[in-house]
């Protein structure tokens, strides 16, 4: 059953196409990498699957309905530069998106309301390895250590959809390690469904179930905002076949494979 679907979406500004003519069935429980050159509407792709922006023409559908035109906590989102907040603790950072929702107008649950959240959240820093930074703040974390905080952050929502914004792109390479088999773990613990936008297509080989490749199919030099992109290549993707890099996928990324 498609978790997410897109059809004939477009978004546009004034007299610039962004995206044009996507059409995608998002599985449940798919790892979805999403590659393509700089300017080809991956972060786009992942704002409309979030509900931050609306299609300017066609339609997102969540199982056959709708999108509701705002996040909602069915979705969570990383992004490349840490998104946590620097005045609160990380067992704080965690807990307080079910806070606000919980008490819009305070901000604070209490009772056993915020003692359910907060082994919750402990539970969530653990798994990821800040199991002993609970008071620790992100000032005084490593940036994987960060990426961490902020995944647990997004999960303790329990969402279905996690979307990545090249989440792991600041990280050292033996962190970026590190991170690519604990986010691996997460999606097969929780059951999620993920859209990982990323430069590095190795790791969107090694990592998707699924990689997509957004890019213009049609060119025009002297209106370069004429045209749109959409998913060029859409390649499913079985354990054996993840090693494999396309040349035609090598040279949208802008990278050459091992094997050339």
């Amino acid at each position: 059953m498609s978790a997410l679907s897109f059809r004939n979406v477009w978004v546009e500004y004034g007299d610039k196409i962004v995206l044009e003519k996507v059409d995608l069935d998002i599985e449940d429980g798919a790892f979805v990498s999403i590659i393509g050159p700089s300017g080809a509407g991956k972060t786009t792709f992942l704002r409309l699957a979030l509900g931050q922006e609306a299609p300017s023409r066609g339609r997102i559908l969540l199982d056959g309905e709708p999108l509701a035109p705002e996040p909602g906590p069915d979705r969570g989102v990383v992004f490349q530069r840490y998104s946590v907040f620097p005045h609160l603790n990380a067992l704080q950072n965690v807990m307080f998106g079910p806070e606000c929702s919980g008490a819009r107008l305070t901000g604070r649950l209490s009772g056993k309301a915020k003692r359910q959240v907060r082994d919750e959240a402990r539970a969530l820093l653990d798994r990821v390895g800040l199991g002993h930074n609970l008071k620790t703040y992100p000032a005084a974390l490593s940036g994987g250590m960060q990426q961490r905080l902020a995944i647990a952050q997004a999960l303790i929502t329990r969402p279905r959809i996690l979307l990545l914004d090249e989440p792991f792109g600041a990280l050292d390479p033996g962190v970026r390690l590190d991170m690519h088999e604990l986010i691996l773990e997460l999606w097969r613990e929780h059951k999620l469904t993920i859209l990982m936008v990323t430069h590095d297509i190795k790791e969107a080989f090694k990592l998707g179930s699924r990689v997509v490749a957004f890019d213009k199919r049609r060119h025009d030099p002297q209106a370069p905002n004429r045209y749109g992109s959409t998913a060029v290549y859409d390649f499913p993707l079985d354990e054996k076949k993840r090693a494999a890099i396309p040349p035609e996928v090598a040279k949208i990324a802008g990278v050459i494979p091992e094997s050339a």
